[in-house]
């Protein structure tokens, strides 16, 4: 369906973020005749997310800006069990205090992206799954599930095609999943669930669960899965994952990882990552040649603004204008720290390149270095066997290195 009437479709629409949606037409009109309230599910399996999720995240955002009611729904309850989708094997079980202590750590995010004190929620699965008595459950929901549907969703067949286990805990993930959107109507009268296309199964469940036991028409929506236009996953580089949370990831890293977009996705970036209005975006999606750099740095910036703030945002782009335009090594820089008795005794600028995540293996720092990438000090090094150590520690009391001229590197003694 084109020509959305609701402000909330037709800007998920213009800006990239709908794959498949239930009913578009009844989701469209419900969203034009008034506020509509909508959630995503986010397990609590590590301290923060990463930018693979952000796409759900915005998609809340959007929500919220243009009348809605976003929840932040936090797997409380279902990451004790975890979430078989597209695994080859079941995730670690957490204790309790490990998922509250994530679900803390995850709030600081969603606080920054997400009004709370204007209508967004942040609910917890726990407070209802929790509480479930089993015998009573199983007779009033699972017997909505029937095996026969179960086994044919793709996230289920792929782990049996492939002969891995799939235990009966997380057989009932997509079952407590479903009962989330009920639970979430009946709580605060939730109409939408959102979520990646991975999701699209859950999410039909919920639906028809909801349908079934309440009587109620909802909703669901998913965005496309997103990989850079070389086929990578979004949130993942060479040296691990992407985080949202600054304690898992320094500002300045993240604003360098959306300065390091290809070229052929800033356009896409823009529209899905910052809030610049879609004739800005298109103006800057337009430029080639050096010029696109600029577009990357002003995606850079305003994403990282999102997350970390306007002032962050700015420091990090000062901080890549001095490492970068003036050659000078600034504090600010991602910083490794090594022993201080093995850096003085040197080590060869190979293994030290791979070991500080500028290169994936000591194989690919040789080609690096051989082939002129390679540079220690801002001074260029031709031979990979070449022993970086005390005499390299300069004034500041550190060795930079750098892959060419956007990867820098400062290695501290500790």
């Amino acid at each position: 369906m084109t020509g959305f009437r609701s402000d909330f479709l037709r800007t998920l629409q213009a800006r990239g973020f709908i794959h498949q949606m239930t009913d578009a037409e009844g989701l469209d009109a419900l969203a034009a005749k008034g506020s509509v309230t909508g959630y995503i599910g986010f397990d609590a399996t590590a301290t923060s997310l990463h930018v693979g999720s952000l796409v759900q995240i915005m998609m809340l955002r959007w929500l919220q800006k243009t009348g809605g009611r976003p929840i932040a729904l936090m797997g409380g309850g279902t990451t004790k069990i975890g979430d078989p989708t597209f695994r080859d094997d079941a995730r670690p079980l957490l204790d309790n205090a490990t998922i509250d202590s994530n679900i803390a750590s995850l709030r600081t995010v969603f606080a920054k992206l997400l009004d709370f004190d204007h209508g967004a929620i942040m609910a917890n699965n726990a407070d209802w799954l929790d509480e479930l008595a089993y015998i009573p459950f199983l007779r009033e929901i699972g017997r909505h599930f029937t095996i026969n549907r179960m086994l044919s969703f793709d996230s289920v067949k792929l782990r049996l095609d492939r002969e891995q286990p799939l235990t009966f805990l997380e057989f009932n993930y997509m079952i407590l999943q479903g009962y989330d959107f009920l639970e979430l109507a009946r709580r605060h009268d939730c109409v939408l669930q959102m979520g990646g296309s991975d999701q699209w199964g859950n999410i039909v469940n919920g639906i028809d669960l909801t349908r079934r036991i309440a009587g109620r028409e909802v909703y669901g929506l998913t965005s496309p899965l997103l990989t850079t236009s070389s086929g990578a996953k979004m949130g993942k580089t060479a040296a691990g994952a992407v985080w949202l949370n600054e304690d898992r990831l320094p500002v300045y890293d993240y604003w360098q990882y959306w300065r390091n977009t290809e070229d052929a996705d800033v356009g896409r970036f823009l529209k899905l990552f910052t809030e610049l209005p879609l004739d800005e975006i298109d103006r800057l999606a337009a430029l080639d040649g050096a010029e696109i750099n600029e577009a990357k740095k002003i995606l850079a910036t305003e994403a990282t603004a999102l997350v970390h703030g306007r002032d962050k945002a700015a420091a990090a782009a000062e901080t890549a204008r001095q490492a970068f335009e003036q050659g000078v090594s600034a504090e600010g820089l991602p910083s490794v720290d090594i022993p201080r008795g093995e850096l003085e005794a040197g080590i060869a600028a190979f293994r030290l390149f791979a070991r500080v995540g500028l290169a994936t293996s000591n194989g690919e720092a040789r080609r690096l270095i051989q082939g002129g990438g390679g540079r220690v000090n801002d001074a260029a090094i031709a031979d990979p066997e070449q022993t970086i150590g005390s005499g390299e520690i300069g004034a500041d009391g550190v060795v930079k290195l750098s892959a060419g001229r956007k990867k820098h590197v400062l290695v501290r003694p500790a």
